[in-house]
């Protein structure tokens, strides 16, 4: 398939685009604050699944998902700080990489059968505080690094992206059978990497 020429029809400017889309609410623009109230802490507490933005100093993106029992997800320091442990993983380190080197970090926190999520913004570290981290052990394993965020921006999305997507659904998801396979995916990608895998 030949490839579109997004440039042709791009919107290039926040003037031609507010143009288009026009001006948002004033209560969707005050609805933001620069902490975490109580409110704020306890949707978090409930959550147990969050995704994580970040991007490299050329603005190369990453989106990571993280997931744990609820309460142990992230911890909460104080109402302008929270710290996500970093869990046993497959080492790559995308997201840590990217934080050491631009401390920009979007979340999401997820709570399931809840159609609305919750928005963190604000600044990361990568952090090895034995006397934080000792305090988020799971299963006995106490991470050996964490993901320290200074929150600058915290509010509450309307529920329209989950409510229409069914995700919480069951009659509106696929069957089984039909579900990619996560790892067909991870070994035809491997292929087209050379790697030679053994049958």
């Amino acid at each position: 398939m030949e490839l579109v020429d997004f440039s042709r029809n791009a919107i290039t400017s926040k003037e031609e685009l507010r143009e288009l889309i026009g001006e948002p609410h004033e209560l969707v623009i005050k609805k933001s604050i620069s902490f975490l109230d109580e409110k704020c802490s306890n949707f978090i507490s409930k959550s147990s699944l969050l995704f994580l933005s970040t991007s490299n100093p050329e603005g190369k993106c990453d989106v990571s998902p993280r997931g744990d029992a609820p309460g142990s997800l992230v911890k909460i320091l104080n109402k302008q700080q929270l710290v996500i442990p970093d869990r046993p993983g497959n080492k790559r380190q995308d997201s840590n990489i990217n934080i050491i080197s631009n401390p920009n970090v979007g979340l999401i926190f997820i709570i399931p059968g809840l159609e609305e999520v919750l928005r963190v913004n604000g600044r990361a570290t990568v952090i090895k505080d034995q006397e934080i981290l000792s305090k988020m052990d799971w299963k006995g394993n106490i991470p050996l690094v964490g993901i320290g965020v200074d929150v600058e921006e915290t509010f509450v999305h309307c529920p329209r992206s989950l409510k229409e997507s069914g995700i919480w659904n069951a009659e509106t998801w696929e069957n089984a059978e039909n579900l990619p396979s996560a790892m067909e995916i991870f070994q035809s990608h491997l292929r087209i990497n050379g790697v030679e895998l053994k049958e």
